[in-house]
C-alpha cells in the first residue's frame, strides 16, 4: 500500500476545504503536530476555486510539520442528481437560514473516507473544523464518536482512532479572531464562486461577512458584488 501501514505516533490528519474555519485550525495544529491535511473532492460547483485557494493558504504557512496535501476524491453526483450544490443554480443566498446549506450525508461521506485514509497510514487522529451551534446531524460529537468506533471495529485496528473538533467551543467570530495574523484572504468560503472570486450575495458569503464584522477585523477578501449586508435568519 505504499506509505500506508506505517504507525505515525503525534500526527493529526485535518480534513480542510477552503475555509477560514479549517484553514486556522491546520496553522495552529501544525505548530505542535506532524500535519496531513486532506481535502476530499466531491464534485460541487466551488471546489476547483476552493482547491485553488487552499493550496495558496498552506503554501503561506508553509513549515516542517505540515505535509503535503492530499486529495481524495468522493464523487456524489450520482447520489445528489441536480442538487444546487452540484448544478450551480438557485444556490442558497444570504438571506437564507443556514439549514439551506445542509449537504445530504457530507460529513458522513469526508469522515468515512479521511478515516479510512488514516486508519491505513497509522494515523490515529483526524481533526475537524466543526463551531459551536452546528445545526447538522452529521456533525455532533456522538456522531463524531459512533463513526470512530465504527472505523475502528471496520478497520480492526488494535490502536486506538479518534475524530476530535478543536473549535467545538468557539463561534465563528472567535475563530476569526484568532487568525488574525494569518492570511485569511487566501481562504475561500463561497458556494458560487464568480470568476475565481467570492461572489459576496450567497450564504457562505453572508456568514463570511458576519464572522469579520463579528471579530472587529478587516475583512480583506475579494468579492466579485458588494456584499448584501447581510441579517442572520432566525
Amino acid at each position: 500500500m505504499g506509505d500506508a501501514d506505517v504507525r505515525q505516533p503525534g500526527s493529526v490528519a485535518v480534513l480542510v476545504s477552503g475555509g477560514i474555519d479549517s484553514a486556522i485550525m491546520t496553522a495552529e495544529l501544525s505548530r505542535s503536530s506532524v500535519v496531513h491535511p486532506l481535502f476530499i473532492r466531491g464534485g460541487l460547483v466551488w471546489e476547483a476555486v476552493e482547491l485553488e485557494h487552499l493550496r495558496k493558504f498552506l503554501a503561506a504557512i508553509a513549515r516542517p510539520e505540515l505535509q503535503p496535501l492530499v486529495v481524495l476524491d468522493q464523487p456524489v453526483f450520482d447520489v445528489y442528481g441536480d442538487h444546487w450544490s452540484t448544478s450551480g443554480r438557485e444556490v442558497p443566498d444570504a438571506a437564507s437560514p443556514d439549514e439551506a446549506v445542509f449537504l445530504p450525508g457530507r460529513n458522513l461521506f469526508l469522515v468515512t473516507k479521511a478515516a479510512v485514509w488514516c486508519a491505513l497510514r497509522g494515523v490515529e487522529t483526524l481533526a475537524i473544523g466543526s463551531l459551536a451551534g452546528n445545526p447538522f446531524p452529521d456533525s455532533t460529537p456522538d456522531f463524531d464518536n459512533e463513526l470512530a468506533g465504527l472505523v475502528r471495529r471496520a478497520m480492526a485496528l488494535n490502536g486506538s482512532f479518534r475524530i476530535v473538533r478543536p473549535f467545538a467551543g468557539l463561534t465563528k467570530a472567535a475563530v476569526v479572531a484568532r487568525g488574525e495574523h494569518l492570511r485569511l484572504e487566501l481562504t475561500f468560503s463561497c458556494i458560487q464562486p464568480v470568476h475565481g472570486r467570492h461572489c459576496g450575495q450567497c450564504n457562505k458569503c453572508a456568514e463570511r461577512q458576519r464572522g469579520f464584522a463579528d471579530a472587529r477585523l478587516t475583512d480583506r477578501t475579494v468579492y466579485a458584488s458588494s456584499p448584501a449586508s447581510p441579517q442572520r435568519v432566525s
